[in-house]
């Protein structure tokens, strides 16, 4: 009888797409990047997931993030998820975390408890701190480099974070791993050079953008500017990358 997985089982098999039903993975930030990445994962037949997003849906949302809808904005991202997850496959485990993951709330999580971790928060630190628990807990992680103030969707690549160049969040990321002893993290960046955003070249100001959120730290980068087709193609390169990693024979597995 036809399911809604019936298509990715005749292209992964069985075998597969049961592994996908009994994985557990952790997406940490659900903006333009990770709210695709959720999107394509349960719709891969990925069986549970923990949502991590502190935020909730502004305005300035609804040119790129999948969840941004006029009737949505107010609501956290991980309850409007979460909502939308029941909706596609109710049998789907989802536990949400109204959490602004940073070195300080990281002992909320067990990354031994998850088969894949996704990272697509925007913070230094964040990433650091994610790249570093799941080293140390021996569970495989795949990490967003910079998509903001980028145009062109076709440029984005997957490569090992030593293997990056250009991108001014992979330089950082690439010292300050190095300096941890971390031999390796999977990501996806672009070699497109950040565009200057013309709102700051027409002199307006980062709060005209969007409004500070009394959330996150006072002192931040200024927002960068963003489209509707650039954040939700790393999304779904980076779903792609895990499904792959995750259904591959054992021995394949093992190499990664």
């Amino acid at each position: 009888m036809p399911s809604e997985f019936s298509r990715t089982e005749l292209l992964l098999g069985k075998r597969a797409l049961q592994k996908l039903a009994d994985s557990r993975v952790a997406i940490f930030g659900l903006g333009g990047v990770g709210g695709y990445a959720a999107e394509a994962l349960i719709r891969s037949g990925i069986g549970a997931v923990d949502l991590i997003d502190h935020d909730r849906i502004s305005i300035t949302n609804l040119n790129r993030q999948i969840y941004a809808t006029l009737s949505t904005i107010g609501e956290y991202k991980t309850d409007v998820a979460a909502k939308r997850i029941a909706d596609i496959n109710p049998r789907a485990i989802v536990r949400t975390y109204k959490t602004f993951y940073t070195p300080q709330t990281a002992e909320q999580f067990d990354f031994s408890n998850y088969d894949y971790i996704v990272d697509a928060i925007d913070t230094v630190t964040g990433k650091i701190a994610l790249a570093v628990n799941a080293y140390a807990a021996r569970t495989p992680i795949i990490s967003a480099m910079g998509a903001g103030n980028k145009t062109d969707p076709t440029a984005f690549e997957v490569a090992d974070i030593y293997e990056t160049s250009i991108c001014p969040l992979a330089k950082v990321m690439r010292r300050e791993l190095k300096r941890r002893g971390i031999p390796a993290l999977k990501v996806v960046y672009s070699k497109e050079p950040p565009l200057v955003p013309a709102a700051y070249t027409e002199n307006l100001g980062a709060d005209e953008i969007s409004p500070p959120d009394a959330a996150k730290p006072a002192a931040r980068r200024p927002v960068p500017g963003s489209v509707s087709f650039v954040p939700p193609v790393v999304g779904l390169i980076i779903a792609g990358e895990l499904v792959k990693d995750l259904t591959a024979p054992p021995a394949e597995q093992k190499r990664q």
